[in-house]
């Protein structure tokens, strides 16, 4: 192993307009670089343009580009947005866009929703397992009536910054132990 650091993945779950994902990742990463114990990056899934699976021919550019971008991260911190109980259409999409690049992997989960994302969740927990990608405890929850301005401008909670450093602490742990399995 060298002595480089992590790359770490901030990956937008949703597409729509109007969507407060963005406000959510940069939230993430700003509070994420200020630790300096991993190069992290948000990865936006609306840039990849990707075809629904099993519809396209496996050849588009984006597809393409999305399973390299997942290939070369280390791990993940997907922000998760709750629609009917579970993540996004687009972000199930993404996810099964790929698969062994996803293995030995290690991801944390910041969700927001009327629940604080919390069934959203617990949906993709279960699909990260048969990615094999090891899903770490901390769990940020962001709720629509108290960190959010009119349901779409993003104020947080002072206390959602301690939430989000415990999960990283455990997504740097893992993703580092993983590393020496891939």
């Amino acid at each position: 192993m060298t002595n480089e650091k992590l790359a770490i993945g901030i990956i937008l779950g949703s597409t729509r307009q109007g969507r407060v994902s963005p406000q959510v990742g940069e939230w993430v990463k700003g509070i994420a670089d200020k630790r300096g114990d991993a190069a992290y990056e948000i990865v936006d899934i609306a840039d990849f343009n990707l075809p629904f699976v099993g519809a396209g021919t496996g050849e588009e550019a984006g597809l393409k580009a999305w399973v390299e971008k997942i290939s070369n991260l280390d791990g993940y911190v997907f922000i998760a947005q709750e629609y009917n109980h579970s993540i996004t259409g687009a972000l199930k999409n993404a996810i099964d866009s790929a698969y062994a690049e996803w293995n030995n992997k290690a991801a944390g989960i910041v969700s927001y929703g009327s629940t604080g994302g919390a069934r959203a969740a617990e949906h993709l927990r279960g699909i990260l397992g048969e990615l094999q990608v090891a899903d770490v405890r901390n769990h940020p929850t962001l709720s629509l009536f108290t960190d959010f301005e009119n349901f779409s401008e993003f104020k947080p909670a002072e206390l959602h910054d301690a939430n989000v450093n415990g999960m990283l602490d455990q997504v740097i742990s893992w993703s580092t132990a993983l590393k020496s399995v891939r």
